[in-house]
């Protein structure tokens, strides 16, 4: 998994701003998951971390875009970022079972991964069905056309025809 740590040792009380841009960081988890993404407008992200009581504050955003497959037709969709951050991570000891953002080793130092911060607040503002347009008609399920672009010329199943009888039953509630 690609990672971006920060140290967090010499961190002022009034907290420090961190800048990120470049696709290199998103890109490597594209690749490591097999992901069809591809940049649109440039990604970048701002995080300012402020310490807090037993972890750290961090206020920022994420902008830009990524171009990726349409649910539907696999047609490109650019889906656009404009992502607000306002979190509180808790320090917590390294664990190998479930590696959590902000690790505090036995000697206080504090590290940040804020590869796997910005990771995870990427995928939480993907939408869950991704289209390229909202009256996708998406492929034939037949010869596999794109319906946005051609009609399709399949002949349409009726289905099993022990079944005809049914097909006109209307159920009453």
């Amino acid at each position: 998994m690609p990672e971006l740590w920060l140290s967090l040792d010499d961190l002022p009380a009034g907290g420090r701003e961190f800048s990120f841009s470049g696709q290199e960081l998103f890109e490597g988890f594209w690749r490591e998951y097999g992901l069809a993404y591809r940049p649109g407008r440039p990604l970048a992200a701002t995080l300012a971390v402020t310490p807090q009581e037993g972890g750290v504050r961090i206020v920022g955003g994420l902008t830009g875009s990524v171009v990726v497959p349409c649910d539907r037709c696999t047609g490109d969709a650019e889906i656009g970022f404009d992502v607000e951050l306002d979190l509180y991570e808790e320090a917590v000891e390294p664990s190998i079972e479930d590696p959590e953002p902000l690790l505090s080793s036995a000697d206080g130092h504090l590290k940040l991964n804020a590869g796997r911060l910005l990771w995870e607040q990427f995928n939480l503002a993907l939408p869950v069905k991704v289209l390229c347009r909202k009256d996708c008609k998406g492929l034939c399920p037949g010869c596999g056309r794109d319906l946005n672009v051609e009609a399709c010329t399949c002949e349409k199943d009726e289905g099993d025809p022990r079944l005809a009888a049914l097909r006109g039953l209307k159920l009453k509630q």
